[in-house]
């Protein structure tokens, strides 16, 4: 009898895995297992293709790649929101690939935030990505309002997770606009987007959330759910690659509504060659864009999009619940007594798609698991994320990672480095 957590036990798991054949589609370093899709996903052969396609493109044809080619330019940001809409839960007009993620939160608040009266605050939360943060206090000093006053930043009752009911509970008559995480990075906790969604529209609030973490990760409902507006990156879970073109969620009844930001390729396609000094915006998510999109960095989505469309992105949440639940299994079993806190929601509802291990010696373990070939992520203070990639990590790799975690435990290798961050954590 093959038990739990043995080596057999894991390829059992892995010769059951439905989605095991997309492993083979990305590149892969041996003698090394990669846990930091979380933050830049590895190149697959498919995004590495319709990169090439593109180049070519640009080789054969010129200028003309804008219409012509294996993929032409002038229609891609629409045509790549449309495939990505089903991640999403939203129409294909309502997506659009574009900007980064810093750039579409600085477009969506100057187009969506509109302070009235006593309506001029932003809520926020205390555990968000700064990115968003700073954004937010330069989108308030622009209306000339004190980012101290002005930005308020829901408070977590451990440090690690958010109650909805003091989310909610920070929703008052002075709020004009909510930006949320769908997945807080640290954590993995999932927030209740539906309910507080339903929550802000009661008191006439406007909600957009960030889905850099969860985007690829798990399905969303946004159009169902009636959330206003979100963005994200697609250099995660989507695997486009360092510095890949972004996207964003404008739902339909914001259509019309004048981009805060507005640009060349905000326009309509059938005007936007008219070079008319008064702007025809497009009746889309694509009156959102600003400039030219970064046709370079748009090409490997086409390929990856590809592989995402062909899995199924309920069977990628499957898989991610699953092999997550199994390293979370494994570290309780060869790791306790060794110092290491789970700091993720064991609730599958509440779990996006990485485990993170608080540990007081977390930066210098991160610094010996990369010794020895494991590739994790650290978070300051104390975090050591995981990330089990349901398209490309095996349960086998994940039962490697916790052997070779409890070896350099035992063995006090970490006492050998610093326990601070590199230069890029």
């Amino acid at each position: 009898m093959v038990t739990t957590y043995t080596l057999d036990y894991a390829k059992q798991l892995d010769e059951q895995d439905a989605l095991h054949a997309f492993r083979n589609e990305f590149y892969l370093k041996p003698d090394s297992i990669y846990m930091d899709g979380n933050s830049l996903g590895l190149l697959s052969k498919r995004a590495e293709r319709t990169l090439l396609e593109s180049l070519s493109d640009w080789k054969e044809h010129g200028i003309d790649g804008w219409t012509q080619g294996k993929h032409p330019w002038f229609f891609m940001a629409e045509e790549l929101g449309a495939k990505m809409a089903h991640l999403v839960g939203a129409s294909a007009d309502e997506v659009i690939v574009t900007g980064s993620t810093t750039v579409n939160l600085h477009q969506l608040v100057s187009t969506f935030y509109k302070p009235e009266g006593s309506r001029t605050k932003i809520l926020a939360d205390e555990l968000t990505f700064p990115t968003d943060i700073y954004a937010l206090q330069s989108q308030l000093r622009t209306h000339g309002l004190d980012p101290e006053t002005h930005l308020i930043r829901v408070k977590s009752r451990d440090g690690r997770f958010l109650e909805e009911d003091d989310i909610i509970e920070a929703m008052t008559d002075d709020i004009a606009l909510i930006i949320l995480p769908t997945v807080l990075y640290r954590s993995g906790q999932i927030l209740d987007m539906k309910r507080l969604t339903e929550e802000a529209h009661e008191r006439g609030i406007m909600i957009g959330f960030d889905g850099c973490h969860s985007i690829g990760a798990i399905p969303h409902s946004f159009r169902e759910w009636d959330v206003d507006f979100a963005y994200w990156c697609n250099y995660k879970h989507l695997n486009g690659g360092p510095g890949a073109v972004g996207g964003l969620y404008v739902n339909r009844k914001h259509f019309g509504t004048m981009p805060g930001l507005a640009g060349w390729f905000s326009s309509s396609k059938e005007k936007q060659f008219d070079m008319e000094h008064t702007l025809t915006q497009a009746d889309s998510a694509g009156a959102y864009q600003i400039g030219t999109p970064n046709v370079l960095s748009c090409a490997p989505l086409i390929g990856s999009l590809e592989i995402f469309m062909e899995a199924g992105i309920e069977n990628i949440r499957g898989k991610s619940l699953k092999i997550n639940q199994y390293l979370i299994d494994l570290v309780e079993y060869e790791l306790k007594d060794m110092g290491f806190f789970i700091g993720t929601p064991r609730e599958e509802a509440r779990r996006g798609g990485h485990v993170s291990l608080e540990h007081k010696e977390a930066a210098r373990i991160c610094k010996a698991l990369k010794a020895n070939g494991v590739i994790p992520d650290f978070r300051a203070p104390n975090i050591i994320r995981l990330a089990p990639v349901a398209l490309y990590t095996s349960y086998a790799e994940v039962w490697e990672v916790v052997r070779i975690l409890k070896r350099i435990m035992t063995e006090k290798q970490y006492e050998k480095y610093k326990n601070e961050r590199e230069v890029v954590a």
